[in-house]
């Protein structure tokens, strides 16, 4: 087995390996949960102008976003568009998505002026090509093309309910802010 590091290595270096075997391992769910948070933090440091408010809605909505993507992965990917070898539960998917999201740590630098830009759309093109890998391996699917119809459709679903939670969200934050601010 590898170190948590060992993994996130082999996660960024897109190792279907890795991802079959954080797949396989109950116990990694934690790690794969660090792996997101650690991704959120380094975009919440790269974004340094969102302020403490926005920093800390990023990690939760984060957070979020990784349980909501994986749980509709597990649907689209187990229920509408399964191949005959297709069997995967929430934890797999949990899992090999968090790892998925390792490339994310390049948006550390997303404040660094003329390069951060290009760095932190470098991490999110990186995170969605691991994304697809992680999707193929959790489902065990012989077609790439499935894996990606499956994070296509699952995006747009997720780009919905994550919009709507981060409004939902920030307008919580907002009015905190409002109350407790004399």
């Amino acid at each position: 087995m590898a170190s948590f590091v060992g993994r996130m290595v082999g996660a960024a270096r897109l190792d279907p390996a890795t991802y079959e075997e954080v797949e396989a391992d109950k116990t990694a769910t934690g790690q794969a949960m660090g792996v997101v948070l650690l991704s959120s933090l380094a975009a919440g440091i790269g974004g340094l102008g969102a302020g403490e408010q926005g920093f800390l809605g990023g990690l939760i909505v984060g957070l979020m976003g990784w349980v909501i993507w994986a749980f509709l992965t597990w649907i689209i990917g187990t229920k509408l568009l399964p191949e005959p070898s297709t069997q995967s539960d929430m934890g797999e998917l949990l899992r090999t998505l968090g790892f998925a999201s390792a490339p994310g740590f390049l948006r550390v630098f997303g404040w660094v002026p003329i390069v951060g830009g290009f760095l932190t759309m470098a991490a999110l093109i990186w995170m969605l090509v691991a994304t697809v890998i992680a999707v193929r391996q959790a489902l065990d699917y012989t077609s790439t093309g499935r894996a990606v119809l499956v994070c296509v459709i699952g995006w747009f679903v997720n780009l919905v309910v994550t919009i709507w939670a981060a409004a939902a969200l920030g307008i919580a934050l907002f009015g905190l802010a409002a109350v407790t601010t004399p």
